[in-house]
């Protein structure tokens, strides 16, 4: 699994803090950003994300590329619909060298079910690489493909739907796979627009679990 942050607003909180400020006043805009101190800055934003007002954090956005995850995350990162995706494609994309797969840690662990495991995905390279040789169009070869199969992704989320998606997908109780690459997002977005990411993560956080069987353990990131 490998994620990068790869673009990203600039001056992010300066942006969000500015649409929260012109909400109640009857300046213009470039009065606002000339009395917007950095103190001013974090109070507002605290104001406004402890309320709940958080739609003046859609003004910024943060794009990550995600390689090496399986297509079983994708399933997964796809419902949080409020971004875009672009995907590897499986149908244009013709992985003659090599095709990678993810193998879960609980499998790694266990020397014989990864030799099964790693026998049934040789077997599914030799017959996806044969129906390419004898002309099959990668659209169909595709179809023996497993949800193992790795991909790759680059995605961009406004600030108020990477929240809502760190609640979700940060918690002990995510899948592992999303759960370790919603991590290493809030890390960077953290290093970048700390105040707007302050609190950010599962709701265990702050003070309560939201999960119907909440699980004995702390949150570690």
């Amino acid at each position: 699994m490998r994620v990068k942050l790869i673009k990203f607003t600039q001056n992010s909180e300066q942006i969000c803090a500015m649409a929260a400020r012109l909400c109640y006043s009857d300046i213009d805009v470039d009065e606002i950003l000339d009395k917007l101190t950095v103190d001013k800055i974090e109070k507002l934003l605290l104001k406004v994300i402890s309320s709940g007002h958080c739609s003046v954090l859609e003004h910024v956005s943060f794009t990550f590329g995600i390689e090496d995850v399986s297509r079983s995350l994708l399933a997964q990162l796809t419902r949080h619909r409020i971004a875009s995706f672009s995907v590897q494609s499986q149908r244009y994309v013709k992985f003659k060298n090599d095709i990678k797969f993810i193998i879960p840690k609980t499998i790694k662990k266990n020397g014989v079910l990864l030799k099964k495991y790693n026998n049934i995905l040789k077997n599914v390279k030799v017959l996806y690489k044969e129906l390419l040789g004898i002309g099959i169009p990668a659209e169909d070869a595709r179809y023996i493909l497993p949800i193992s199969s790795a991909t790759k992704i680059i995605v961009t989320m406004n600030a108020r739907e990477l929240r809502h998606f760190f609640l979700l997908r940060c918690c002990n109780k995510a899948q592992w796979e999303i759960k370790d690459v919603a991590c290493c997002m809030l890390e960077f977005v953290k290093k970048e627009s700390p105040l707007l990411f302050a609190d950010a993560g599962p709701s265990c956080i702050r003070g309560c679990c939201r999960e119907t069987f909440p699980c004995t353990k702390p949150w570690i990131k």
